[in-house]
């Protein structure tokens, strides 16, 4: 059957366009990585801050082309679990797709806090109640149905979008006041501040899980993934250049809320809680698609027997994925004492960089053991068979991941191991049912 065709039966509603999926991705890349992370990263990066972020933002373009002629060939929910069984087997994709859905869940619940943050600050509320409504709440509009989750997600993006805006704004006047090449650790502190401010492009790689509920696959996701990251990008470097300008490294370093203090310095008090508010959004909305992600992840995991079998059951009419929906609610739930937003960004940025290596080896290898499937979309550049894009992919992922803390590092190899140690007993279960390759059963209703 084309991909690009409805799937019958219990299969997910295809509704996507271009615009929903750009705009979804954008929404979840510009979540709460810049809006908590900038400060972290400017006391290591100083008024360098923004080479960080142009720094991961090479890094992501080229595994970001990687996943564009991934997603056209295999155009499945399942994405990169889908990517790596084609290509090294089984196993090594449960690892993949089991760091996933961690670092979603557990992403999820630390920016859930940080939503529960901001608004304690404008209203009191306590902060694991705040952030257990919200993700019920996320989770209830996730299986009423991915287009009201995309319109949710694109009003979201928009007012965050504008935040960052304001921010721009903000520091036009004061332009040239600064050094934008000041580094007070050098560029060791901006390397180490790249490595950190790569969870604030975490985002385009899931847009290709949006892919069995999006119209002309193949092409569309590859378009979407290419405009997001660049519209990220820009917004990123000038969001940089514009706060140091205000208030300097130190003040961003200095500040728990460092756009409200760009606010209050360019603006006065009052500022401030505007900046809050759309804050608010901004994390939610980043809740919101992170629990969408790791659903649909799971989703493909279990249709293609990996995870149990019940997590691939569709909604009779809503066609959504719900049961997966609900049981990565609860895990974000049991994990809102997850701590630190820093050190939880590094543990997801640990997993990102080994899947972005494995997506990146995937299009090498497929390049030599499926050179007939057909690839709408491919990567510029070859050397004979070997895309050179790739390659780039790999060393600027594992340079990045060796900027990591040991203890991170430490954190991300035990669930590492955990996920070895379910893959073999998935591979067991799988053998015994006697099952023939990813998405060769039917999903139940």
């Amino acid at each position: 059957m084309d991909p690009a065709t409805p799937a019958p039966g219990n299969g997910l509603s295809r509704s996507l366009g271009l615009a929903e999926i750009t705009l979804s991705g954008i929404g979840i890349i510009l979540g709460a990585g810049i809006y908590a992370l900038i400060g972290t990263a400017a006391a290591g990066a100083g008024n360098a801050v923004w080479l960080s972020f142009a720094i991961s933002a090479v890094v992501a373009l080229f595994t970001a082309f990687s996943y564009a002629e991934l997603s056209s060939m295999f155009p499945l929910a399942g994405a990169e679990y889908e990517y790596t069984v084609a290509a090294v087997g089984e196993f090594v994709a449960f690892v993949v797709g089991w760091l996933i859905i961690f670092s979603g869940i557990v992403g999820a619940a630390a920016v859930a806090l940080g939503f529960a943050g901001y608004m304690a600050g404008l209203i009191a509320a306590p902060l694991i109640p705040a952030a257990v409504v919200l993700i019920i709440i996320l989770s209830a509009i996730l299986i009423i149905g991915i287009r009201e989750s995309a319109l949710v997600a694109g009003l979201f993006t928009l007012i965050e979008g504008a935040g960052l805006v304001l921010v721009i704004i903000a520091g036009l006047p004061y332009l040239g006041r600064v050094d934008y090449f000041e580094m007070p650790l050098g560029m060791t502190g901006v390397f180490t501040s790249a490595a950190l401010v790569f969870f604030a492009y975490m985002g385009f790689e899931e847009m290709v899980k949006f892919s069995e509920e999006t119209t002309e696959p193949e092409r569309t996701v590859p378009k979407a993934l290419m405009l997001a990251l660049a519209i990220c990008t820009v917004l990123y470097i000038l969001v940089c250049i514009s706060a140091v300008s205000v208030v300097g490294w130190e003040g961003l370093a200095a500040s728990e809320a460092p756009f409200a203090e760009v606010a209050v310095a360019a603006w006065g008090p009052g500022a401030a809680g505007v900046l809050s508010i759309i804050a608010l959004f901004a994390t939610a909305n980043t809740v919101l698609l992170m629990l969408l992600a790791s659903s649909r992840i799971s989703y493909g995991m279990a249709r293609s027997g990996t995870l149990p079998r019940p997590l691939s059951r569709v909604h009779v009419t809503r066609r959504t994925p719900w049961v997966a929906i609900i049981a990565v609610a609860f895990g974000a739930l049991l994990f809102l004492f997850a701590g630190d937003i820093g050190f939880v960004a590094n543990v997801s940025n640990f997993t990102l960089f080994v899947t972005f290596l494995v997506v990146n080896a995937a299009v090498i290898i497929l390049r030599f053991h499926d050179p007939g499937r057909a690839r709408p979309f491919r990567v510029p550049g070859s050397i004979g068979l070997v895309p050179v894009l790739p390659i780039f992919g790999i060393a600027t992922c594992l340079f990045l991941f060796i900027q990591l803390t040991p203890e991170v590092i430490g954190v991300g190899a035990v669930l590492t191991i955990i996920g070895g140690i379910a893959a073999l007993f998935a591979g067991r279960r799988i053998r015994r049912e006697d099952k023939g390759g990813p998405g060769s059963g039917q999903e139940p209703g």
